[in-house]
Order: structure tokens, then sequence, then C-alpha cells
């Protein structure tokens, strides 16, 4: 509340929307950080999350979808949005994130204080250790543990597969090499 000019007699009462605006960036270490994606969150008409990341893509930011709900009314939301970059001028899906929004009244603040992140007091609710792979993402210094955190867990049947039809192909055309002319020359009729 405040009065719009100093000569007003009565205080005006400015509201605004509680939006929340989320930006991921990249962290460089010896160039500029990179900007990678945002997700603007309208507290009052909230975009129901996706409960897996696999089920997480732009259709939940769809406008025209009927599941909006109020983190107000619901005063408690848990899982996947999508994070935009729109720079191209198409929005492209960027990134995932995984959120936990609580909305609590000033006395449940002072009963269950928390921490900034997973600084203490790591309660209400309690912060885990995020679960990154074990890779460094530099391709080149480990490449064999990159493929295993990367590509073999979602397409290890693929590859399987692939290698044992390869190796079938491969008995099949060194088992046609090996039969003897005169075989050949009784399959394909050729006299002799």
């Amino acid at each position: 509340k405040k009065k719009e000019h100093f000569w007003s007699y009565d205080t005006t009462e400015l509201t605004i929307p509680p939006v929340l605006n989320l930006q991921v960036w990249d962290n460089d270490k010896f160039s500029a950080d990179d900007f990678l994606g945002a997700l603007t969150l309208d507290l009052n008409r909230l975009y129901k999350p996706a409960k897996d990341p696999d089920f997480c893509t732009l259709d939940i930011l769809d406008d025209e979808s009927s599941n909006a709900v109020s983190l107000f009314e619901m005063k408690r939301v848990k899982g996947w949005w999508p994070c935009v970059n729109v720079e191209g001028g198409d929005p492209e899906l960027t990134g995932k994130i995984e959120l936990e929004l609580e909305i609590l009244t000033e006395e449940e603040a002072r009963e269950r204080p928390a921490g900034r992140g997973r600084e203490e007091p790591n309660e209400n609710p309690k912060l885990d250790p995020p679960q990154r792979p074990e890779t460094s993402f530099l391709w080149f210094s480990s490449p064999f543990r990159t493929f295993k955190n990367i590509i073999w867990r979602k397409s290890k049947w693929y590859i399987i597969g692939a290698l044992l039809l390869i190796c079938f192909i491969i008995f099949l055309l060194l088992f046609l090499w090996a039969m003897p002319s005169a075989v050949w020359a009784r399959l394909l009729r050729i006299p002799g």
C-alpha cells in the first residue's frame, strides 16, 4: 500500500499476480554462461506437472489445456515441468525441472523452518543430494563410462539385438563361403 502521488489523500493497494520465474543457465568455468531455458509458472493457474520425466513434454504448457490448478487451493504440488527456450521463434524443450512447491501460512512457516537449498535445517522438505551420473560428461576423457551412463541404459536391448543379428549374418556368409564348389554346382545346376 502506498500513495500514488505526494498530494494523494488515500493510499492505493497494488496487487501483483503471483508468478514464479525459473531460469536454467550452463555454469561454464572459462567462457560466458549460456542460457539454456526458462519456465514461468502462474501460481493461480498452475499447469499440472508430469509425474515422470519421460512424460514431461511441451504439451504440459498448452494454454488451452483444462488441467490448470491453483497452488493456493492445492497447497502442495510436486512433479516435472518442461524448461523452454524460445530464441529461435518456436518453443524448444531444453530440459526438465523437478519441483516441489508448497504454500504455508505464517504460523506453519515459523513452526517448520527450512534452510536455503540444502543448508541447515535441511527439513520441510528434506532435500536429498542430487542423483547425477558418475561421468563428467567429457566423453573424450572417459568414453566407456559416458557410453554406459548415457547410451547403454536406454538402448541396451537394441544394441544386443543388433550384435546378435550381425553375428548371425556373418555366420551365414562364412557357411556359404566354406561350401565346396561341387555343392554350389549341384545347387545352381551348373553342368560340369
